[in-house]
């Protein structure tokens, strides 16, 4: 049987082209594929898509070769019989294929049609042009409404508008009418009471918000620096850079030290983001050659350029204020306490053989059975005798009448001597049986003792006490007071010993304490016992690198606040200003002035 295949192709221009060729055999096939007899590149067209075959009847079959069917006359198939003497007409993607006898052989003619053909005429149907005002008229009126409503309803109200006071609580709600129009996204979290109120930031109208609207709510805020200095610790614009702020400076947009130069609002709903390690490093990197007066070390990248710890702590013993350690010393700490933490530690030593047998450990000591975190979740609690030490450092001063234990109290020298003149004072046998005082008749006078005098026990007791070797020296160093009574150095701890850093314990819970704090090495109370910096780069790098199970990219805003003291030391809502650690109260010597230069006895 001969095949007439005619193809039918459409040039950009609209010009008809035609070709045809001939194929003898009993049957065709169809599809992508470039070895069928009828190849169709087109992507909803399958590799072998239909099968055509001439039947005996002289019908010619198709079939589908594939998964995908085919339409035959507007409907879908998977295979049909088509008369050549009738025609019909096959769809395969974008092509149609007409099937239709002409004289001895049948001819198959194969046209391409647009996927949206006749789409329009039916839509057409439907539409409304022909009863709605012309464009440009629609146009002309939407833009005055928009301007009627959008600008000047607002600007008229807000000329007519009794102006509104800066209000962090939101109670105090805008009298712009529509100015909501002009927003240019949602507030952040801290701002979102503010959302009604847009006046208690804009005062002026189309002006930048000022320092002074942000600062009569953030009054605790406090300055990085004196402005002065902050300026000339910056480093210079770029051309660039100069330029726009001249042009900002012009419209009411304060210098790029101001408050909107680094806090963007209607940034959506989120936390205002601190600033990213390149902020910080743009002044911090060479600030020497800018303020060459300046006692600030230079610092970029905490895992390539960042100057080492500088702790606070008491260099002298009863030191008024505590100063920073200096660059590559080592600090020897004067705090005024005895206590080394390598016998406290040591878990095959006496003090460990004492707490296993002590119902309120039961195992050797560890940093956290004196040193206990604050609510904050942060600092520490302060460490007190009574509850840290007593259990094995024991008070106890003798029996009470009627059951227990009479204890020296712990912290005041005079509450001292009064508990040891107790002791002195106690009840002692008499000199002679039944001896009454003289002037008592019989025996219902009570018996009296012959000692008279002084009591000189009570002030041998409390000297013995604050000597070397006494009770109270076991922990505290002894002294001589002003008057040359014995007294006891002053404790002085400091409040906390990064002063420009911030840190937190509970991040650092599954670490065990002495991987930063040499305690168990440690012999005497003079060790700082801070971790240096290259025990902190273990884990902590610069904000560039790379995260993994052990590494933690660490950009400046991780230890350090730009407003300070507000900011880095507020541990979670707690405070207000820096938080504590722990500071013990002055033991025995709270009685004497803690600012004296105490002398110290060997």
């Amino acid at each position: 049987m001969t095949f007439l295949i005619r193809t039918i192709d459409i040039t950009a221009s609209g010009r008809e082209i035609r070709r045809e060729r001939l194929s003898e055999g009993l049957g065709l096939t169809v599809g992508r594929a470039a070895e069928n007899d009828i190849h169709l590149p087109d992507l909803a067209v399958e590799q072998r898509h239909i099968g055509i075959t001439l039947s005996k009847v002289g019908t010619l079959d198709i079939a589908a070769l594939g998964t995908l069917g085919f339409g035959l006359d507007g409907r879908v198939v998977t295979q049909a019989a088509i008369d050549p003497a009738t025609g019909g007409e096959i769809a395969l993607g974008s092509a149609r294929l007409a099937v239709i006898r002409e004289g001895d052989a049948i001819a198959i003619t194969i046209s391409q049609i647009a996927a949206d053909e006749g789409r329009g005429d039916v839509l057409r149907g439907f539409a409304l042009a022909s009863v709605l005002p012309s464009k440009r008229a629609m146009s002309w009126t939407f833009a005055g409404a928009i301007l009627l409503v959008l600008l000047m309803l607002p600007v008229a109200s807000h000329l007519l508008r009794t102006p509104a006071r800066p209000d962090p609580t939101g109670r105090t709600p805008g009298v712009v009418l529509m100015d909501s129009a002009w927003s240019s996204g949602e507030l952040s979290l801290k701002h979102q009471s503010l959302t009604e109120n847009c006046e208690s930031c804009h005062v002026a109208a189309f002006e930048s918000v000022q320092d002074e609207t942000c600062l009569s709510c953030h009054k605790d805020i406090g300055d990085h620096a004196p402005m002065g200095r902050l300026a000339k610790g910056s480093p210079a614009l770029s051309p660039g850079d100069a330029i726009q702020w001249k042009i900002g400076q012009t419209l009411g947009k304060e210098g790029p030290l101001g408050c909107v130069a680094c806090h963007s609002e209607h940034e959506g709903p989120v936390r205002a983001a601190a600033g990213n390690a390149a902020f910080c490093s743009d002044c911090h990197k060479d600030m020497n050659l800018r303020l060459t007066d300046t006692a600030i070390a230079n610092a970029h990248d905490f895992g390539k350029g960042h100057p080492e710890f500088r702790p606070l702590y008491y260099a002298s013993f009863g030191a008024a204020k505590p100063v920073r350690a200096a660059p590559g010393t080592k600090p020897v700490e004067r705090s005024g306490l005895k206590f080394p933490h390598d016998v406290h530690m040591n878990k095959a030593g006496g003090a460990a053989r004492m707490a296993v047998s002590l119902k309120q450990y039961g195992k050797p000591l560890e940093c956290a059975d004196c040193h206990v975190l604050a609510p904050d979740r942060i600092s520490f609690r302060e460490v007190k005798m009574e509850d840290a030490c007593e259990g094995c450092h024991s008070l106890v001063s003798g029996r009470i009448t009627g059951g227990g234990f009479s204890k020296l109290r712990h912290g005041d020298l005079k509450q001292l001597a009064a508990d040891l003149a107790k002791v002195s004072a106690a009840p002692r046998p008499s000199l002679a049986p039944q001896r009454q005082r003289p002037g008592q008749l019989g025996s219902t006078a009570p018996s009296y003792r012959a000692d008279f005098g002084r009591p000189v026990r009570a002030y041998i007791g409390i000297s013995n006490a604050l000597s070397a070797g006494g009770v109270c020296t076991e922990c505290h160093l002894p002294t001589t007071g002003p008057s040359g009574q014995a007294d006891l150095v002053p404790v002085n701890l400091p409040d906390r010993f990064l002063a420009s850093g911030y840190f937190n314990h509970e991040a650092h819970k599954k670490q065990e304490c002495s991987d930063c704090h040499a305690a168990g090495t440690s012999k005497a109370a003079s060790d700082l016992l801070m971790p240096d910096l290259k025990s902190c780069r273990q884990c902590h790098l610069g904000a560039g690198a790379t995260k993994t199970a052990k590494i933690v990219p660490s950009d400046c805003a991780m230890c350090h606040a730009y407003h300070l003291p507000a900011g880095q030391w507020q541990g979670l809502g707690q405070h207000k200003g820096p938080a504590p650690h722990y500071r013990p109260a002055p033991l025995a010597a709270a009685t004497a002035a803690p600012a004296r230069v105490a002398k110290v006895r060997n």
